[in-house]
């Protein structure tokens, strides 16, 4: 499987809460809520429609599997949401109990063993393992090689600090630009694909 990543990402590459308020405050971060001025419904809501379309199961950290068990569900009869709550679902977690995986089709992958499970997941065939958020995750699945395709909607803010997908470990790591549409509100959606190193 193919692991592809989706982020809203501000200019200074911050990921953290592009969704609401109170989302993730971690670190005293203001913004939440920071993507909706950008919002482009036609330009970024299809590159999540097909981000989905081509997913064969979704990959997220507990946070984040946490937020979308909250919302999605109970939106059910949007083809979107639909969809979502009819994928397989993998959550990296060392606190979550089976008892509390109540969204649809989730498997709990234990955060010790995160990397191993994924790299197993990652070598099977079959559509896209799609990871939406979980900005540690994404940067342990970057520092690891597991990561296939980055879909970043890099939108026109700068936000002074908050949380990160890219990993600060020193290495250089190459991107081949597969891609770039502008919304009519400014946002840059690219497509990035890791160079393998020659």
């Amino acid at each position: 499987m193919r692991i592809v990543i989706c982020a809203f990402m501000s200019l200074d590459g911050v990921v953290q809460a592009p969704g609401g308020p109170e989302e993730d405050t971690d670190g005293g971060f203001a913004h939440g809520g920071w993507s909706h001025p950008f919002f482009d419904p036609e330009a970024l809501g299809g590159v999540f429609d097909d981000a989905a379309a081509k997913a064969d199961a979704l990959l997220s950290g507990r946070r984040t599997w946490q937020t979308m068990a909250g919302a999605w569900p109970e939106r059910a009869g949007d083809p979107f949401a639909d969809r979502l709550n009819a994928l397989p679902k993998y959550v990296v977690s060392e606190t979550l109990g089976d008892d509390e995986l109540t969204w649809n089709n989730t498997t709990r992958i234990p955060g010790g063993q995160a990397v191993a499970d994924i790299r197993k997941l990652h070598e099977t065939d079959g559509g896209d393992l799609l990871v939406m958020g979980s900005s540690t995750l994404v940067s342990t699945l970057l520092r690891e090689g597991l990561v296939d395709e980055l879909r970043l909607m890099v939108m026109p803010v700068l936000l002074g600090g908050g949380k990160s997908i890219f990993p600060d470990d020193g290495a250089l790591r190459t991107l081949e630009l597969v891609s770039t549409v502008t919304s009519g509100t400014g946002v840059n959606v690219c497509t990035y694909r890791p160079v393998a190193a020659a």
